[in-house]
């Protein structure tokens, strides 16, 4: 639900990709995201907006993108910039996208902060986290977020 006190009122990542319609089939088709708006223009310009849900933007330090790698991954990998679905079921959700041509960097890890967490690359070169919760997040504590706001030991 969107805060109607709230500046920001949308957040759209936007993709270029060189394979259009294979980007558009990944995230919409495979992913599920709905589609809100396509244009194509006259000079094959080419557009797709889709809803992928609620978004956050998550800030992390070097260290804490280095712990993320390090639980998921086992080792760092994350470029500049990684987007990260939550979705119901991670295990199910990871197979569905590498078979439609996502590259598995690292299969479902169960984490400290007890989620289950893949890491693939998309199209568009983009890398992914796919994220399950596993547990219901403690009364007073920050829901949605992809890891723990303090240092793992």
């Amino acid at each position: 639900m969107t805060d109607p006190n709230s500046r920001v009122l949308q957040m759209r990542l936007v993709i270029e990709a060189s394979d259009y319609d294979e980007a558009v089939a990944f995230y919409r088709d495979s992913l599920g995201a709905a589609e809100e708006l396509q244009i194509h223009g006259d000079n094959d310009e080419k557009v797709t907006i889709l809803d992928v849900g609620r978004a956050t933007l998550e800030i992390s330090n070097p260290a804490q993108v280095d712990m993320i790698d390090r639980v998921e991954v086992g080792r760092r990998v994350s470029p500049h910039l990684r987007v990260a679905f939550e979705v119901a079921d991670a295990r199910g959700v990871t197979e569905e996208l590498t078979a439609a041509g996502a590259s598995l960097i690292a299969s479902p890890t169960h984490t400290p902060w007890d989620s289950l967490n893949a890491r693939l690359e998309g199209p568009g070169r983009l890398q992914l986290t796919i994220f399950q919760e596993l547990a219901d997040p403690l009364p007073g504590s920050q829901s949605g977020s992809e890891a723990p706001t303090s240092t793992e030991s």
